[in-house]
């Protein structure tokens, strides 16, 4: 019988560059533990216990650090071309786990956001299979939106894309739906979109943000649903923010 469970792709690539470090951002130990450390653990709690990490800057630190974790493989980004692009270096490794299950769910997680629970994870998955669509974003309600990609729907309430903020326009900056960088798409659904996406933007990078408009425009079923809590958007980008983040872990904990 094939393994129809949920894998999870950890996007742990990037340097940090504001955290004023040679630590992998997702190195840094918030209320006891690292930031990848308590995303991993969320989503082990969630039921995904294939694990594909991808790593880039100063890779073999964070090989070391997550060591024999059951379940875990590694992806490596060569260059920082994008979340898109990092997606894309887990290609290979979805592949391997999704044959003879090519619909298996993919959640796909940022790992430096330590704050995602695991029943907002629950939440979403539950929602992917009652939907049955290709691709299903986690999204959040928000009143201070700023810096994060707006959820553009169209009058009807579907879901049409997403728009960065620095690609957005003045009436999409208003919107108060954002992404939280959450997905799960079926696997065979992320793979072929991924052939698609383009440089095409702002920043001339591989959005992975691309990939549910990819998949709408080729007819299939994308949705989003809001299902997490504004405060699990909250990244380590910065020390101040790193100290945030522990505080309110802490808070969790009592």
């Amino acid at each position: 019988m094939h393994d129809t469970s949920p894998i999870a792709i950890v996007l742990a690539a990037g340097k940090g560059t504001r955290m004023n470090s040679d630590l992998p951002k997702v190195l840094h130990e918030a209320a006891g533990k690292t930031l990848l450390t308590w995303v991993l653990d969320a989503l082990s709690d969630a039921g995904c216990h294939d694990q594909i990490v991808v790593i880039g800057y100063r890779g073999e630190s964070v090989r070391a650090h997550i060591g024999s974790r059951p379940g875990v493989q590694l992806a490596v980004q060569q260059k920082q071309l994008g979340t898109g692009d990092a997606v894309r270096a887990a290609a290979p490794l979805i592949k391997s786990l999704a044959t003879g299950a090519r619909s298996r769910p993919v959640v796909i997680v940022c790992g430096d956001s330590p704050l995602l629970r695991p029943s907002s994870i629950q939440r979403l998955l539950d929602a992917f299979q009652s939907t049955g669509a290709a691709c299903l974003l986690g999204t959040a309600i928000t009143e201070n939106p700023i810096g994060l990609g707006r959820i553009v729907r169209d009058t009807d309430k579907k879901f049409v894309r997403i728009t960065e903020e620095k690609d957005a326009t003045e009436s999409e900056r208003l919107i108060q739906e954002v992404n939280m960088s959450t997905y799960v798409f079926a696997a065979d659904q992320l793979l072929k979109a991924l052939e698609h996406i383009n440089t095409d933007n702002a920043a001339g990078e591989y959005y992975l943000t691309d990939c549910p408009k990819v998949l709408l425009d080729s007819g299939e079923p994308v949705d989003a649903v809001a299902c997490l809590d504004p405060s699990e958007s909250l990244s380590v980008n910065t020390p101040e923010q790193l100290q945030a983040v522990a505080k309110a872990l802490q808070a969790i904990q009592r």
